[in-house]
């Protein structure tokens, strides 16, 4: 006796009408790409070059980001894997869940959580100060000046 999995659905309404699901998938391909280069350059700079890992502390932080390309860079990692990552859970949720209502509230679940963690990642990226008045001097990046 041989069991059978029904296979993943796409709910009717999204069926035939745009062209949503394409771009969608294109969207994973490009943005799969990129990351894949954003997150080896990243982790390159950050563990093989200089000390390794041994120099990753709050100076060597404070000391990208007070680079505008490196926020930049951060800012479309954080931007980029989001999306990725959103738009494939949107799809298992399209796939997988029954009822209309248990749809709705997962992707409203997804998408606020989304939302706050791209909103929060690009405060602290762009009001990230690297030199805290009361931080200890030791732990200062080089550029700061210790009063």
């Amino acid at each position: 006796m041989t069991t059978t999995i029904p296979a993943p659905r796409t709910p009717r309404r999204l069926r035939g009408r745009t062209n949503t699901e394409l771009y969608a998938w294109m969207f994973m391909r490009a943005s799969g790409v990129l990351l894949l280069i954003l997150v080896f350059t990243h982790l390159f700079v950050n563990l093989m070059t200089g000390d390794g890992i041994n120099a990753l502390d709050f100076g060597f932080v404070a000391g990208k980001w007070a680079d505008p390309v490196w926020q930049v860079w951060d800012l479309l990692m954080l931007w980029l894997a989001m999306l990725h990552g959103t738009n494939g859970l949107r799809t298992i949720i399209n796939d997988y869940a029954e009822r209309d209502q248990l749809r709705l509230w997962l992707k409203v679940g997804l998408y606020t959580a989304t939302t706050i963690t791209i909103v929060l990642g690009t405060l602290v990226i762009f009001t990230f100060d690297p030199c805290p008045p009361d931080a200890a001097a030791d732990l200062l990046p080089s550029f700061c000046s210790v009063p």
